[in-house]
C-alpha cells in the first residue's frame, strides 16, 4: 500500500510539472500521448484507492455537480480599476504627475491582456479562493472554474497567506474554435475573446469552463504575509519562481520622453 501511495504522489508531481512546462513555460518535454498515459494511470490508482484522495490532485481540476449560484467574496484588498491612457501625450502627462511625487522612477512595462480580472488566494501553499473583481470590493467566487485553468498552480511552495491578481483571457485560437463550434450549433457568437473569457469563467458548470481552454497571466501581488518587496520587478520574479505565469515580455524603463 505504501508503494501505491508513493506512486500516486509521484504521478501528481510529474503531471503538475508537465502542466507547468506546457501551459506556463510553453516548453513541453513529453508528447500528448505520454501525458495522457500518466493521467490515466493516476485516475485508475485514485479510483482504486479513494483513501488517498487529494482535492488538489491534477485529476480534480474539474469539479462535480454544477453550482446553483456564485457566492459573494469580499476582497481583503480592494481590486481597483487600472487607469487608461489613449495617446502618448496622456502618457507623458501621467509620467510628469508621478515624478512630481517621486524623484527616482523605474517602470515595469508589461503586455496589456484584455480579459477578466481575478484574485487568487493561497493559504498553507494551497489555492483556497478565486474571485472576480466585481465592483472592486465584492466579487464572485469562481474557484471551481479557475481550478480548470491548467496554468493556475493549485499548490505553491509558500506557506503564508498570498493573494495575487491576474487576468483570465481566451487565446485567439481557442476563441476562433469556440465560435466555429457555436456557429455549427446555430448558437449566438461571442463578439470578442474578452466577452468569451468573461462568459466562460461565469459558467455554473465547471465542465463547460474546462472545455473553453482559458489561460491567465498574474501581474500583481495584492497581499502577502512574511515577505516584502522594494520593487514590482522583484515581486514578478518571486511569482515566476513560485510557478505563476507572468507576462512573457517585460521592459524595465528608467524614464519616458519628456
Amino acid at each position: 500500500m505504501e508503494d501505491v501511495k508513493k506512486r500516486i504522489e509521484e504521478l501528481r508531481r510529474l503531471i503538475e510539472y508537465h502542466n507547468h512546462r506546457y501551459y506556463v513555460l510553453d516548453d513541453p518535454e513529453i508528447s500528448d500521448a505520454e501525458y495522457d498515459k500518466l493521467m490515466k494511470e493516476l485516475e485508475k490508482l485514485e479510483k482504486q484507492h479513494p483513501e488517498y484522495f487529494d482535492e488538489n490532485s491534477p485529476t480534480q481540476r474539474v469539479g462535480g455537480a454544477p453550482l446553483k449560484e456564485f457566492k459573494e467574496v469580499r476582497h481583503s484588498v480592494p481590486m481597483l480599476s487600472l487607469q487608461d491612457v489613449f495617446s502618448f501625450e496622456e502618457l507623458k502627462d501621467w509620467d510628469r504627475r508621478v515624478r512630481s511625487e517621486i524623484s527616482e522612477v523605474e517602470y515595469v512595462v508589461e503586455l496589456k491582456i484584455d480579459g477578466l480580472s481575478v484574485c487568487l488566494s493561497y493559504e498553507n501553499g494551497q489555492l483556497k479562493t478565486a474571485a472576480t473583481r466585481g465592483d472592486g470590493v465584492v466579487g464572485e467566487d469562481v474557484t471551481a472554474n479557475v481550478r480548470t485553468i491548467k496554468s493556475v498552480p493549485l499548490k505553491i511552495d509558500y506557506p503564508n497567506v498570498l493573494e495575487v491578481r491576474g487576468e483570465i483571457y481566451m487565446p485567439r485560437d481557442a476563441f476562433l474554435k469556440l465560435n466555429a463550434q457555436r456557429e455549427e450549433l446555430e448558437e449566438p457568437l461571442f463578439a470578442n475573446p474578452r466577452n468569451a473569457a468573461a462568459g466562460s469563467i461565469r459558467q455554473l458548470d465547471s465542465k463547460v469552463t474546462a472545455e473553453r481552454k482559458l489561460d491567465i497571466f498574474i501581474f500583481n501581488i495584492q497581499r502577502i504575509e512574511g515577505k516584502e518587496f522594494e520593487k514590482h520587478s522583484e515581486a514578478l520574479e518571486f511569482l515566476k519562481e513560485l510557478g505563476f505565469k507572468v507576462s512573457p515580455k517585460e521592459l524595465f524603463v528608467k524614464m519616458l520622453m519628456r
